[in-house]
């Protein structure tokens, strides 16, 4: 089963989409993986669903990449009297450490972490900046702080410091069990929430081992100022413009995500935009234009994956939300200007032999108009290597281990397919050419380049190229 279309479609599974009935329409519809939100629902509804997609997986031959999402160190306040306070600009309250139900006067804030970082001068933003804040006065377990934007703060609402560096692990002790689940079920991603800083990438790094991919979630101004070495202790990134969008202007969104996309290529680590892509559709059976266009943004800028969130959890038309997303990416890819924005937004090179082997599989694949490039890859970064490039050409991707063929279901233009290893070159090519013929990429006479590493079995040593005919 092939798709026409080179980026990849993430949904999440939620109330409205995770009977196998509903999975299997969605995956028809287009999604490549789904994501497992662990900031909602039990371990043992995560199971379920995860059971889904692998008897799926199992039934229509094709692997399927599952995602879990870590909810991460969500910083909220506690109950208030009433269930709600109406604060204005101008007014003067008080967040404490300790306490139960609070008012203007005791707002419970448990979060120690907080009271040792901030400063006065520095705002907090509640229930996604809906309130702001700015601190006037603190001591040990108190912070006092002026009214900026009035508005209403009622229970739990969740709390921002923009440009305040926390002394905090972006895994609590709630997502180190639900990251010891989801490895034991054998999930192909884990996406971190929150993380700010390089070490937050090691200290993940130390409990995943090579048991799943690390999606680092960019969602902290923090880790905008360390982005380099963030990515490349990640192994893939997620635009998550949500919370990212509240700790930074509005208008500064677009750019950041155009920036991220850039990095990413340049750094071969595959790279997802999310948060409010098609959200009229929760409701709406159409998005709207704004909406469209945004999806389409990603797309010519390079993203390698889109990624669904309540419009198919929790919405009322989750297929047709899939649906329209494909189809915005394939109209997106055959616009005539798709191949020159591609083009015009390529990172610099990599000096090193294994790239340039990948950059010569593209130009080749795409000046002799071959019907498909086949990498061979056991770590996938033979193929994340020639995805870089974006060629025009299909990329089929061929690996005997099954963990990389599912993670591989996220990365640009690759069609993933496990394959039994090769033992020889003469292996390779015949191998080669009859996987393009079975998936449908070629037919009789048509071209076919082959990129592989040898000797065979040694991950990231992209090192050959051959030009072969069906």
């Amino acid at each position: 089963m092939r798709r026409h279309r080179h980026a990849k479609i993430i949904a999440t599974v939620g109330p409205a989409s995770s009977s196998p009935e509903m999975l299997h329409a969605l995956f028809l519809a287009g999604v490549d993986t789904f994501r497992l939100n662990f900031s909602h629902g039990t371990q043992a509804d995560h199971a379920k669903v995860h059971a889904a997609i692998r008897a799926l997986e199992h039934e229509i031959g094709r692997p399927i990449g599952i995602l879990q999402d870590l909810q991460g160190p969500k910083i909220r306040v506690g109950t208030v009297a009433g269930g709600r306070l109406d604060v204005v600009p101008g007014e003067v309250i008080r967040f404490v450490l300790d306490g139960d139900e609070g008012d203007k006067g005791a707002i419970p804030l448990h979060h120690p972490e907080i009271f040792a970082a901030v400063a006065p001068g520095q705002e907090l933003l509640i229930d996604d900046g809906r309130v702001r804040v700015k601190v006037v006065g603190l001591t040990q377990d108190s912070i006092d702080a002026e009214v900026v934007i009035g508005g209403v703060i009622s229970n739990r609402k969740g709390v921002n410091l923009p440009g305040t560096l926390l002394d905090l692990s972006p895994l609590t002790a709630k997502d180190r069990a639900d990251l010891a689940f989801g490895l034991e079920l054998g999930v192909d991603w884990v996406a971190l929430s929150f993380v700010q800083k390089p070490a937050d990438l090691i200290e993940a790094r130390a409990l995943i081992g090579d048991g799943a991919g690390i999606m680092t979630k960019v969602e902290k101004p923090q880790a905008l100022e360390r982005i380099d070495d963030i990515i490349r202790l990640s192994d893939a990134v997620m635009v998550a413009r949500g919370d990212l969008g509240v700790e930074i202007p509005h208008e500064d969104v677009p750019g950041r995500q155009k920036e991220l996309i850039r990095a990413c290529r340049l750094a071969v680590k595959p790279v997802v935009v999310a948060t409010q892509m098609l959200d009229s559709m929760v409701s709406a059976p159409t998005p709207t234009r704004a909406e469209a266009s945004d999806v389409a943004t990603a797309i010519y800028d390079g993203a390698d994956a889109v990624m669904l969130s309540a419009e198919s959890a929790t919405g009322r038309f989750p297929v047709e939300t899939v649906s329209m997303m494909a189809r915005i990416i394939c109209r997106t890819e055959e616009h005539k200007l798709y191949r020159s924005l591609i083009s015009a937004s390529e990172p610099g090179e990599e000096e090193t032999p294994p790239h340039a082997i990948a950059t010569a599989t593209a130009g080749l694949a795409d000046a002799v108009g071959a019907a498909a490039i086949v990498a061979y890859t056991l770590s996938g970064t033979t193929a994340a290597r020639v995805a870089r490039k974006r060629p025009a050409v299909p990329i089929l991707a061929l690996t005997p281990d099954l963990g990389t063929s599912r993670r591989l279901c996220l990365l640009w233009g690759a069609h993933s397919v496990r394959a039994d290893e090769v033992s020889s070159y003469e292996e390779m090519v015949t191998n080669a050419v009859a996987h393009a013929v079975e998936e449908e990429f070629a037919k009789p006479h048509d071209l076919v380049v082959v990129a592989a590493g040898i000797p065979f079995a040694v991950a990231g040593n992209t090192n050959n190229i051959r030009l072969a005919q069906v």
